[in-house]
């Protein structure tokens, strides 16, 4: 029985290929996750410092303007003013807290494209049904 030389060398080429283009897609797969790994990571950093500077100037804004205001009354109508102050700024604060959710809601789910690139590659190995 002698084995024809061209089956083994193609069967192992074959399984070599198949092997190769595996680990091609893995590969592919990793760098995308660390691409958006990173897109993310920077994301969430801008995110916040947007975020520090509106805070940190809003409030120094907000404790200044209350001041002035509040000074331009005179006896028992500053307690009025700074009570008036107060609504006015707790309203604001659970508007800014309502608005941030729905912000926050409608924001992309992370790594998308690497999930979406997933089940595109499922869709190629699953057999025909």
């Amino acid at each position: 029985m002698a084995i024809s030389p061209f089956s083994a060398p193609g069967l192992l080429n074959s399984l070599r290929e198949l092997a190769d283009g595996v680990v091609a897609s893995a590969e592919d797969r990793l760098e995308l996750i660390s691409v958006e790994l990173q897109e993310e990571k920077f994301r969430l950093i801008r995110n916040f410092v947007w975020l520090g500077a509106a805070l940190f100037i809003g409030v120094l804004a907000l404790m200044f303007v209350s001041l002035a205001v509040v000074f331009c009354f005179q006896g028992g109508a500053r307690l009025l003013a700074l009570g008036a102050f107060a609504v006015v700024y707790t309203a604001a604060f659970v508007g800014i807290v309502l608005g941030a959710r729905r912000h926050l809601a409608r924001e992309p789910r992370p790594f998308a494209a690497t999930l979406e690139e997933f089940g595109r590659d499922r869709e190629c190995i699953r057999p025909e049904s």
